[in-house]
């Protein structure tokens, strides 16, 4: 069969909203090329921090379709942008939790040690500092000194909700010196490696992969890494318990 990704007649829009462009392209490329590592995998819990359009946790989505039990959340700070993602899912008749917050706040004690699979486009064009988490478009590309604003934000974040055999997939830039956030990450305990490396007329994107490893592997190759996954009864117990957070019915309502 066929793999299926997000279809971009498909995917909504909103003029606040990212909508899916090269770094986009790229990211699902790359879980593209290690989509049979996936399949293996067999996440339990997807996640994916800023969903913009919804392109990506969409693509995600039916490339895993054929695994049963999967769970997917997405986030993003934007309401259109949750908006935008909820329809574009329904679009492709699959489903996730979208949820208005910034990057897993509110989430991650409840969602700790439990996501297998994590994908970020995070914030990473250089910018000033009064830019980062503004409102609106802004927010989906402002990523400060460097581009580190936001990516620095997010590190600790992902370890945090990572499971034991996690597996992280992050765009960076050039600018945004991957060497050393990978380096960073391996001081946290994760191996990577980058999937896919992509270079257009205004930019050169990384897509790097980390998952948890105790050898000694920097933006190298990859190794098979443990599992430890939660059983289904606390899984169920965790996502029926977000439907009631504040920050999820006060968004129910503005939709």
């Amino acid at each position: 069969m066929s793999c299926r990704v997000a279809q971009i007649h498909k995917v909504s829009s909103h003029p606040e909203v990212y909508e899916p462009c090269d770094d986009s392209f790229a990211l699902v490329d790359a879980l593209l090329a290690d989509r049979t590592n996936l399949l293996e995998h067999k996440p339990t819990l997807c996640l994916e921090l800023g969903c913009g359009s919804g392109y990506v946790i969409t693509s995600l989505a039916l490339m895993l379709g054929e695994v049963p039990g999967v769970h997917y959340i997405a986030t993003d700070i934007n309401h259109d942008a949750v908006r935008v993602t909820r329809e574009t899912l329904q679009a492709h008749n699959v489903h996730a939790d979208v949820i208005a917050t910034d990057l897993a706040s509110g989430l991650d004690t409840r969602l700790a040690g439990l996501v297998d699979v994590i994908v970020v486009n995070p914030p990473y064009v250089p910018t000033p500092e009064d830019e980062v988490g503004r409102d609106g478009i802004t927010s989906a590309w402002a990523g400060g000194v460097d581009g580190r604003t936001v990516i620095d934000r997010i590190l600790p974040v992902v370890d945090k909700l990572l499971s034991g055999r996690g597996w992280l997939y992050m765009v960076t830039l050039t600018t945004n010196n991957p060497l050393q956030i990978c380096r960073q990450m391996k001081a946290r305990g994760y191996a990577s490696r980058i999937v896919v490396q992509r270079s257009t007329e205004e930019e050169s994107l990384h897509i790097i992969k980390f998952w948890q490893d105790s050898g000694d592997q920097t933006c190298k190759r990859e190794t098979t890494t443990p599992k430890k996954t939660a059983g289904g009864k606390v899984m169920d117990s965790v996502l029926s318990q977000m439907h009631r957070l504040p920050f999820w019915k006060k968004d129910e309502g503005n939709d």
